[in-house]
């Protein structure tokens, strides 16, 4: 078992830059300004040969009203809980304040193994919030500077102990128990190796502000994972959690809404928006949760066109369905706004459900991965020639300059998206709507529905040809 670690601390002590050095990325939002992280995040971390789970939270606050500092709390407890090692993390150069003598004399109540990480220790301005730190109750500190990388061998030292005793006590519990081996009946898991899917498929939810993403990653999951509220705006990075669904390992993205860029305000915001851009780049497939009470707003169609383009597979959610009066006009509505302003996309997939209700939902993992295998999708040569030659018989290429265009052979050059190119005599004389027809072509006779197609031109003849 990968020993989990998890890192607390009030706010702005460095606990997500310390994550940052830890896992290897700059993946976790870090500003000057308090209470940038809210949500828990995890990442796998190493120390040169030591590997482990690490959990990044939320500053702690001693405020339990129920608001949204409240509810920040709860999910830092809540990764404290499912760790085997809590790192409470202190400021050196701020000495120790009162909230850090609270927490720590908190989590003597827990039982768990404490690490006390004395931060921001690379100038001699530290020593005496170190020696302070002694304070606490919580044996010596472990002297840092996650920003410079100082004192990871300290660090390493520290929580080497712990994972060697989790694998002494897993010896133990295997001489007692067996080897935990079935000999017998042996169900594999399913790799997909087969069938061209990836052994974890990257999903990422995104949308404008307060549609119900975070809703809907909860229930999924079936339990609070991650905030959620009427606030608008509380999910500021983009989480990565892990998801089953059907035995098939899913990592979910929860991601910070995207509002226009003329209503961006401040360099956070714009950063947690960049996060919710990297999740979509990172994803085989992206649900695009809309409001149904608000049923595509330009913003919907603006991401939904972003996603496109960057050659995801897209997903409509359809959240807040339960409260539709005029379903039927609703959906009318819907597709209409899709074909106006998606024509490259012809018949995205969509699912409606609650996810505050958590109803409608058993059809989400059967859209996504059937849009993953229309992703994914791979057409063999003599297919695509002999529709080729059938197309261009029904319908021909025009004229230009009073020749007409030869369309010579068509190839797959990629999946993921689904990606062609076409040799013709005069690719830069072949107008757009005959590449449009020709795609929608494409589309309807390999069903090919919702999936971003990349149709390219090149001069010259058929490159297989001598």
């Amino acid at each position: 078992m990968t020993l989990t670690v998890s890192i607390i601390g009030r706010p702005n002590v460095g606990k997500s830059t310390l994550f940052n050095r830890l896992v290897g990325k700059k993946i976790a939002l870090v500003d000057d300004l308090p209470g940038v992280t809210r949500d828990r995040r995890q990442g796998l971390a190493s120390i040169g040969d030591l590997e482990f789970k690490l959990f990044d939270t939320a500053g702690l606050e001693n405020i339990d009203d129920g608001g949204l500092e409240s509810r920040m709390r709860q999910q830092t407890e809540a990764a404290v809980f499912e760790s085997d090692v809590v790192l409470i993390l202190i400021d050196a150069r701020a000495g120790i304040t009162p909230l850090d003598s609270y927490f720590c004399q908190w989590l003597r109540t827990v039982k768990r193994q404490i690490i006390l990480v004395a931060n921001k220790c690379e100038g001699r301005t530290a020593y005496p919030g170190l020696l302070e730190a002694y304070s606490l109750g919580l044996g010596e500190p472990v002297a840092v500077s996650a920003e410079h990388g100082e004192g990871m061998a300290d660090l390493y030292s520290a929580l080497v102990m712990f994972d060697k005793k989790q694998a002494e006590d897993k010896e133990k519990n295997i001489e007692e128990e067996g080897d935990g081996i079935l000999h017998e009946n042996v169900k594999l898991s399913k790799t997909w190796v087969d069938d061209g899917r990836p052994s974890t498929l990257r999903l990422a939810i995104v949308g404008r502000p307060n549609v119900g993403k975070s809703t809907l990653i909860n229930a999924l999951l079936g339990k609070n994972r991650v905030l959620t509220g009427p606030e608008a705006g509380i999910t500021r990075d983009a989480i990565e959690v892990e998801w089953v669904w059907k035995d098939n390992p899913i990592k979910l993205f929860d991601t910070a809404g995207l509002r226009r860029k003329s209503k961006i305000d401040g360099r956070l915001e714009k950063a947690s928006g960049d996060d919710t851009w990297r999740a979509i780049r990172f994803a085989h497939i992206v649900v695009l949760v809309v409001d149904a009470t608000m049923m595509l707003e330009r913003q919907d169609l603006n991401i939904g066109r972003l996603v496109v383009e960057e050659g995801r597979g897209l997903v409509l959610g359809i959240n807040k369905w339960d409260i539709v009066p005029d379903r039927n006009k609703a959906m009318k509505l819907l597709r209409d706004r899709i074909q106006i302003s998606l024509p490259q996309v012809k018949d995205i997939p969509y699912v409606t459900f609650s996810a505050l209700e958590s109803s409608g939902l058993d059809k989400l993992g059967d859209v996504v991965f059937s849009s993953y295998d229309l992703w994914n999708q791979r057409i063999s040569t003599s297919h695509l020639n002999r529709w080729l030659a059938h197309t261009t018989d029904i319908h021909p290429p025009p004229l230009s300059s009073g020749r007409r265009i030869k369309l010579r052979y068509v190839t797959q050059a990629k999946t993921r998206p689904p990606s062609f190119f076409c040799f013709c005599s005069r690719p830069d004389a072949l107008p757009d709507s005959y590449v449009r027809y020709l795609v929608n072509s494409l589309r309807k006779e390999f069903s090919l529905p919702g999936v971003p197609i990349r149709f390219l031109l090149r001069g010259g003849n058929n490159p297989y040809v001598q």
